[in-house]
C-alpha cells in the first residue's frame, strides 16, 4: 500500500489542506508533506496522531477487509491484515481479523531491534494487553518503566501516556489485544 498517497486521499476527501491536517496532529505541514510524497514513512506514533487528527482509524485507512456474509472465525497467518507500515527497521502491526465488527482489536506485533512506536506517546481511550512471545520490549506506561521478556506481559489502560522500544539486539515479538479496536 502506498501510505503517503493513501493519507494525501483521505485529507483531501476531509477538505483538509497539509496545514491543517498538521496543526491538528501535533506535527509540521513539510512532514505532511514528506509523508505524502512518500519521502519518509511515519512511526507507528505519527500515523496514528494522524488518522485520529482526521478522524480514520488504523483498519479503515489500511482499506478493504474482508466483507463476508457470516463471520470469519479461523485465520491462516497470510491471512492478517497489516495496519502499521512494515519497512526494514520498522514495527509491524498484523491484526485479526476485522476489527470494524468487533469491540476487542487482536494484533501480532514485530519489532526489529532498535525499532520504536516513534518519539511520540501513544494514548487512546481503552485497555491494551499483551505477552511478549519472541525477545524482550522496554514497555514505557505513565512515568513507569520496565523491560519485559519472553512469557512477560502488559494489562493498563491505555489513555496513560505508552511507548514500546525494542532495546535488545533480536527480534521482538508480542501477541496484544486492545478495546476497543483502535489500529
Amino acid at each position: 500500500m502506498d501510505i503517503g498517497q493513501r493519507l494525501k486521499q483521505i485529507r483531501i476527501a476531509q477538505g483538509l489542506s497539509q496545514r491543517e491536517l498538521a496543526s491538528r496532529a501535533g506535527l509540521t505541514n513539510g512532514t505532511i508533506s514528506l509523508i505524502e510524497t512518500d519521502k519518509t514513512s511515519p512511526s507507528v506514533a505519527s500515523l496514528k496522531s494522524l488518522l485520529d487528527a482526521i478522524p480514520v482509524s488504523m483498519a479503515e485507512f489500511f482499506g478493504a477487509l474482508e466483507e463476508q456474509s457470516s463471520p470469519k472465525v479461523f485465520y491462516r497467518a497470510d491471512e492478517f491484515t497489516q495496519v502499521a507500515p512494515a519497512g526494514p527497521g520498522q514495527v509491524s502491526l498484523r491484526q485479526l481479523g476485522n476489527a470494524r465488527d468487533h469491540s476487542l482489536q487482536v494484533l501480532h506485533e514485530t519489532y526489529p531491534p532498535g525499532a520504536d512506536t516513534g518519539p511520540e506517546f501513544l494514548s487512546h481511550d481503552g485497555e491494551e494487553a499483551g505477552i511478549i512471545t519472541k525477545g524482550e520490549i522496554e514497555l514505557t506506561v505513565g512515568d513507569a518503566i520496565t523491560v519485559l521478556k519472553v512469557g512477560d506481559g502488559y494489562l493498563f489502560a491505555s489513555r496513560l501516556p505508552h511507548r514500546f522500544r525494542n532495546i535488545a539486539t533480536t527480534h521482538c515479538e508480542i501477541v496484544s489485544a486492545l478495546t476497543p479496536p483502535v489500529f
